[in-house]
């Protein structure tokens, strides 16, 4: 198997939301490729026994190993983990915008929450990608960026609007990334949207794994793969939906709206479209 670049001994990722989860699982896996680790969360129990973990991960060595107390969605917290993380390993290869939160709500359900997720879901991403990138770019070295979207971001479901919200906007979002690094001269980053399916971590609020989800790492494992085969949409299945399933409900939610769009040239009432397009 071929692996992507950037990921290669003596290099360094920088994850967000790498206390746990997809985001830990992450990191795990770079320290067995022999990579410098800067763990990226909020401060607490969580990152220091993450961090304890990494070391463990990384042969006992702590020097390739940095946990830092991370708001992502303020982005002078974000400026100061590009500093630590350059201070202490001199370049960035690899940058896993992860961090996440659930539990939105509807159109006009929980103003509150509905900041708080997309402060942490959507500005944590941009405030990674303003802070970064141009350094990596700069670097000059194979580099790659991997933002964590959603299916919810693309066939947006009925339910936590907000949350589809957020998962739509990281998407448009690192398609424009990709779509600019292909066409600065020279430039060797790529972009990546990592499309989980039901995975089981925090975000699900179960204490123990349910037998439809992957876990984490197999989530990690698909897209280690899929990156060293140059795949932008890192669409992963789970143990209840295959490949084929996801790509019939991506083709459902184009075709409601290539319906909807031909029923308004015909003159069909909009509200009568949005309720009736299938």
């Amino acid at each position: 198997m071929s692996t992507h670049p950037a990921l290669r001994r003596g290099r360094t990722a920088v994850i967000t939301g790498g206390a746990s989860g997809i985001g830990l699982a992450a990191a795990k896996a770079f320290a067995r490729l022999g990579m410098n680790v800067c763990l990226a969360d909020l401060a607490g129990q969580n990152l220091e026994r993450a961090e304890a973990e990494i070391v463990q991960e990384a042969g006992g060595n702590t020097e390739r190993v940095r946990a830092i107390a991370t708001d992502v969605s303020r982005r002078e917290d974000v400026e100061g983990l590009k500093e630590q993380a350059y201070a202490t390993f001199n370049e960035v290869a690899v940058l896993m915008n992860n961090a996440g939160i659930g539990g939105g709500g509807g159109p006009w359900q929980n103003y509150d929450r509905w900041q708080r997720l997309i402060e942490v879901n959507l500005w944590g991403v941009i405030n990674g990608i303003q802070t970064f990138v141009p350094a990596m770019i700069e670097q000059g070295t194979p580099g790659a960026i991997i933002n964590t979207g959603s299916k919810q971001g693309i066939t947006t479901p009925p339910g936590d609007t907000a949350y589809n919200v957020s998962k739509a906007g990281v998407k448009v979002l690192t398609e424009a990334v990709a779509h600019e690094l292909r066409n600065i001269d020279r430039c060797r980053i790529t972009a990546h949207l990592l499309i989980p399916g039901f995975t089981f971590t925090g975000i699900t609020g179960r204490a123990e794994k349910p037998t439809d989800a992957w876990s984490a790492e197999q989530v990690v494992d698909f897209m280690i793969a899929a990156m060293g085969n140059g795949d932008f949409y890192i669409l992963c299945p789970d143990n209840a939906v295959t490949r084929e399933m996801d790509e019939k409900r991506v083709q459902w939610a184009a075709e409601d709206l290539k319906k909807t769009a031909q029923r308004c040239l015909d003159g069909t009432p909009t509200t009568k479209m949005l309720f009736s397009a299938s």
